[in-house]
């Protein structure tokens, strides 16, 4: 609406923020409008076309307003809009955690891939454990993609605990397989989970320290969850040093990390008896490890 009262439709609306996000420099200022204007009428995105003609209401323009200036400013969408996709969740994200990423669905996949063979062929629980879980993705997806396991989440950060232990609540009736620990890496594990658990996945920190990253993400997403150290395996090799006392026999890792950090890490699991596999993001870039012990 105007000052005067007058309606205006969506679309205006839309235009203006199309407008505003270019001259902010947005990668992709047509679809972060359209996402704005989407979340501001409280809508689908199926019913957006439907939507243009149609007048604005007063609180849909506030909430319009709100948001078209903090993307302006340059904070995330997803933090923007304080929900995101991933999968086939609907999760809610802010400043607290990182911004759930594609390249962190594939991993989510390998480890649910990892999850699902084992529950077909032993008939019993399967013992996850998602380890600096942040919103909690890739457990969450487990927990609802795989009916068979049995998932727990870690994180250092109260505050990422409590992102995670928000989104739940969006899993139904999974969501009473899931437990949720407070802590460092194994150190937040219940003890009596040594040597039990099947799949160990994590999206650790793995940027190198002195990394540039674009401003959209340094200025706005939580280092500590980002920076690896020097080159930005420190965590990483925590990781690996440290799964096998926990894993079952034939126990499976699940590693997200960067791509030129795959080789390296590939082969200190190798040294330590796992068998490796490397694989590709949706982009076509290494992205991940699979460190299986021989069955």
């Amino acid at each position: 609406m105007n000052p005067e009262g007058d309606t205006v439709a969506w679309s205006v609306f839309l235009a203006e923020a199309t407008t505003r996000l270019t001259a902010a420099g947005c990668e992709n200022p047509e679809v972060d409008a359209r996402r704005i204007v989407e979340e501001a009428a409280g809508i689908e995105p199926a019913e957006f076309p439907g939507l243009l003609n149609d007048p604005a209401t007063v609180g849909g323009v506030a909430r319009f307003d709100s948001m078209l200036a903090r993307r302006e400013a340059g904070e995330p969408l997803q933090y923007v809009l304080g929900r995101w996709g991933f999968r086939h969740l609907d999760l809610m994200v802010d400043s607290r955690v990182l911004v759930p990423r594609p390249e962190t669905e594939v991993v989510a996949g390998l480890a649910i891939a990892e999850a699902e063979r084992r529950s077909k062929t032993r008939g019993a629980e399967v013992m996850v454990a998602d380890l600096g879980t942040g919103t909690g993705a890739i457990g969450l997806s487990v927990a609802k993609e795989c009916p068979g396991s049995r998932v727990f989440l870690t994180d250092l950060s109260e505050a990422a605990i409590a992102v995670a232990t928000a989104n739940l609540a969006g899993i139904g009736r999974a969501a009473t397989r899931v437990s949720v620990h407070t802590g460092s890496w194994f150190d937040a594990l219940p003890s009596a989970l040594r040597g039990s658990i099947d799949v160990i996945v994590s999206n650790p920190p793995y940027v190198p320290d002195d990394e540039a990253l674009p401003a959209v993400v340094s200025d706005w997403e939580p280092q500590h969850a980002l920076r690896g150290g020097p080159d930005g395996t420190d965590d990483l090799f925590h990781l690996v040093h440290n799964a096998r006392p926990w894993l079952t026999a034939d126990g499976v890792i699940v590693l997200e990390m960067g791509p030129s950090q795959t080789s390296t890490i590939a082969a200190e699991c190798r040294a330590r008896g796992f068998e490796t596999e490397i694989h590709h993001d949706l982009t076509g870039r290494e992205r991940a490890v699979v460190a299986r012990l021989p069955a």
